[in-house]
């Protein structure tokens, strides 16, 4: 199974990191990353292999939306098959 992470904010040193950090902390894969700076503000997207996670997708989830707001980012996860049905046609 698969998520992805999306990450939005002012660009800083180590926001990458976090979020990797704490994937490698719940036993979640990174299988592709992309990441840009727009005028000062930092975008990522992750795809990520969640079928080790060590502990629930929504504890994981609400994990890294409070990473993220205490480091003033947006952090959504999003479970593969939600991500899918949202973007057929």
């Amino acid at each position: 199974m698969k998520a992805v992470i999306t990450v939005i904010g002012k660009d800083r040193v180590g926001i990458i990191s976090m979020v990797s950090a704490e994937c490698s902390a719940h036993n979640v894969n990174v299988i592709d990353i992309n990441q840009t700076v727009l005028d000062g503000y930092f975008t990522m997207i992750m795809v990520v292999e969640i079928s080790e996670i060590n502990t629930s997708f929504s504890a994981f989830a609400d994990l890294l939306a409070q990473k993220g707001k205490a480091a003033a980012l947006d952090i959504r996860v999003m479970h593969e098959d939600i991500f899918n049905a949202m973007h057929r046609i």
